[in-house]
């Protein structure tokens, strides 16, 4: 009895993860990738102005759900930005914010380039804060 149970509860964790893992292949969260460029000699004033403007993002918008900003080794100023909103039109409300329109005025003579890439999301893995 105790090994039917068992299996039946791997098998319902198995499906639930299943449902889940589904949920979030399939989900509306729009998921973008944003390549920028910045003027070496205005790195930290522009590091300034995005550290602002997420903050703000993150905390007065609830459809803007994460940022993760990473620099390359080799060339700070070459920075890639993943952001994650709750829909196409989280982000559309986002652009359209004054904090977001401050930041893109404050930088856009520290901006060499940019590329944004929109993606779609093929799996997502949590862990744990570090």
């Amino acid at each position: 009895m105790i090994k039917y149970t068992l299996q039946w509860a791997v098998l319902l964790g198995m499906v639930m993860l299943n449902t889940l893992e589904s949920k979030a292949q399939n989900s509306n969260y729009m998921h973008r990738i944003a390549k920028i460029k910045v003027d070496s000699s205005q790195l930290e004033n522009y590091k300034l102005a995005l550290q602002e403007q997420m903050n703000t993002a993150i905390q007065l918008e609830p459809g803007v759900l994460s940022y993760t900003v990473v620099a390359d080794k080799k060339d700070p100023s070459a920075i890639t930005i993943f952001e994650a909103y709750a829909n196409q039109e989280a982000y559309q409300s986002h652009i359209a914010t004054p904090h977001f329109k401050k930041y893109k005025e404050t930088v856009k003579n520290m901006v060499t380039s940019l590329e944004l890439i929109d993606t779609d999301l093929l799996a997502r893995v949590h862990q744990k804060e570090y």
